[in-house]
């Protein structure tokens, strides 16, 4: 007998009015996600979303699940604390570039640090679209926007180094116009024991319109991004005769076909191997195609388990706590 719940798309959609923009790409990241966790078939009241601000932070309210509207870029120690909690919650947090990586920065870099069993998916617009056009940390240096009049002079961060060069154990990429892929990768994250973090390229149709458009317009994406899977060569393009090649430790495009390239000579995706999504997070549009799908995912101690069993280990030698003794240890006064 099956007891897993049979769920449909359907039945994440909350009866809260989406209010995005007309065109913003939040509406396919809800489509993807809701058919995503249809397919995952986990009870809705075990699924959590939480958010900070922004956006991407009204997601809680459009999932027909349990969630959490928090404070900006306070999304994941508040999500941390929730799993903490009840480690048998699923636990997803839905967050900006600006939301993440501006204010949240450190919780952000610490999450993938710990570890912990939670699913990050990162809206990737290179701007804060909700407080009205600022520059975010991924806006490219030069971005004109409502706090950089003159052009912006900061250096972006790489979206895809910082999280590696933090210990994720799950990175993956994705676009906002493939719900598809889309799918695949939010699926992919939660069968992953860990911190998932999942960067969709995401269009705000009001402040940076068409931003990815050569990577996600459906006419052009096929030329300029590469579809990574594991145990596969690294081949892209519309007719499949491009691909990825490494000498001198250096990545270079190639045509099968020509100067005796053949398939054999490609790169091969591992997902498991760090110089490997260290070399992909380094590929720069146009020279290189995006890459998307996942990146790395490797097996690595559980913050969330290891917590569970300090606390029994504690708890077998020493007993259970008494909070009254604990209150009246140590030095203490009575005020009358």
């Amino acid at each position: 007998m099956n007891d897993k719940p049979q769920y449909r798309k359907k039945d994440f959609i909350s009866d809260q009015e989406v209010r995005w923009c007309p065109g913003c790409g939040d509406y396919a990241i809800l489509s993807a996600v809701q058919m995503a966790m249809a397919e995952i078939g986990k009870p809705r009241d075990q699924i959590v979303f939480v958010s900070g601000i922004g956006c991407s932070s009204r997601f809680p309210y459009y999932m027909n699940t349990y969630g959490m509207h928090t404070i900006h870029g306070r999304a994941i120690p508040i999500a941390s604390g929730v799993k903490l909690q009840n480690e048998d919650l699923s636990v997803w947090i839905a967050t900006g570039d600006g939301d993440a990586l501006s204010i949240g920065g450190n919780h952000f870099i610490h999450a993938l640090r710990r570890n912990m069993n939670l699913n990050i998916i990162l809206f990737n617009n290179e701007i804060y679209g909700l407080t009205k056009g600022q520059y975010s940390p991924l806006s490219k240096k030069g971005s004109v926007t409502k706090s950089t009049p003159y052009g912006s002079l900061d250096r972006p961060f790489n979206s895809a180094a910082l999280p590696l060069g933090s210990g994720s154990t799950f990175f993956a990429r994705t676009i906002d116009t493939d719900p598809k892929h889309l799918k695949e990768m939010v699926i992919a994250a939660d069968a992953h024991e860990g911190t998932s973090i999942i960067e969709v390229f995401q269009n705000c149709v009001i402040y940076t319109n068409k931003l990815h458009d050569a990577y996600t317009n459906r006419l052009t994406r096929d030329d300029n991004t590469l579809r990574l899977e594991h145990g596969k060569p690294m081949i892209f393009g519309k007719n499949k005769n491009k691909g990825l090649i490494c000498s001198a430790l250096t990545p270079q495009v190639v045509t099968i076909g020509e100067n005796g390239v053949t398939e054999a000579d490609l790169l091969v995706h591992d997902v498991t191997a760090n110089n490997n999504a260290s070399m992909l997070s380094s590929l720069k549009f146009p020279e290189f195609p995006i890459p998307l799908g996942v990146y790395r995912q490797v097996e690595e101690p559980v913050y969330d388990d290891d917590l569970v069993s300090q606390i029994q280990d504690v708890v077998k030698e020493k007993g259970r706590g008494d909070m009254q003794k604990l209150l009246d240890s140590g030095d203490t006064w009575e005020i009358k």
